[in-house]
């Protein structure tokens, strides 16, 4: 069972995890950089006006539930968007349609393994009788995603953006979470490595937070103070001790 929480403060009853920085990490063979599939087509300028290649999807924070009623929706919406924003920087019409086909392939073409206090620490947290979720801006199917790195019978929730309608930290997707797991705010603690998504977003809905600030981090910089309501951790391992 869940450990004792001071007065006035409900037991935490479920955790709700960010999965990639968080539970994966990108592995070789890495993708091929979208500036390559724009050169193999002879497309160098509009190579150059696309930029960077993780900058394409949703911005964080953008609700689009129009487009996530299903599946297909969606998808047509993601090749639509790359479609366009390849037109804008100069791909010729006959171009852009196939582009972008591959363009989102590639993007999802990911070679993802687990951190190593992953499983240990997924199992823990059902082992104290928590709900675990992971709730992510990710694609369609992060079901498929959590088998392929063998996590898939850790979690109990899983929660994307493109099927919730809306990327962290709107508080769609965190209703969405909570209310999959059967959890008032107050009753779940967030856990993930980027600021706004994983800590600013879940305090501002009543949740608590924990920062996960990996010594081999992706994410450069200085971590930001630490607010009431928030803590951190530089492994899934010290996150029992929190609970």
């Amino acid at each position: 069972m869940p450990a004792p929480t001071p007065a006035g403060r409900s037991a935490v009853r479920g955790v709700i995890l960010d999965f990639y920085g968080t539970l994966v990490r990108l592995v070789e063979p890495l993708p091929p950089s979208h500036r390559s599939l724009f050169l193999r087509r002879g497309l160098a300028e509009a190579a150059d006006r696309w930029g960077d290649q993780w900058a394409v999807g949703p911005r964080e924070g953008e609700e689009h539930a129009a487009h996530s009623v299903s599946q297909q929706t969606y998808h047509d919406w993601e090749l639509d968007r790359l479609r366009r924003r390849a037109l804008s920087c100069g791909v010729p019409a006959s171009e852009a349609g196939p582009l972008a086909v591959e363009l989102d392939r590639a993007m999802k073409d990911l070679r993802l393994a687990p951190f190593g206090d992953v499983p240990a620490a997924l199992a823990g947290l059902r082992a104290r009788g928590l709900t675990v979720a992971v709730c992510s801006n990710w694609y369609w199917d992060l079901e498929g995603a959590l088998a392929d790195v063998g996590l898939a019978g850790l979690v109990d929730v899983v929660v994307t953006s493109a099927r919730a309608g809306a990327r962290k930290p709107h508080p769609l997707i965190y209703r969405t979470v909570l209310e999959r797991c059967g959890l008032r705010p107050e009753q779940a603690l967030f856990v993930g490595d980027m600021w706004e998504p994983d800590v600013a977003g879940p305090l501002a809905l009543g949740m608590r937070a924990v920062h996960l600030w990996r010594p081999d981090r992706a994410v450069v910089g200085t971590a930001p103070p630490l607010p009431d309501g928030a803590a951190r951790i530089p492994s899934l391992a010290a996150l029992s001790a929190l609970l």
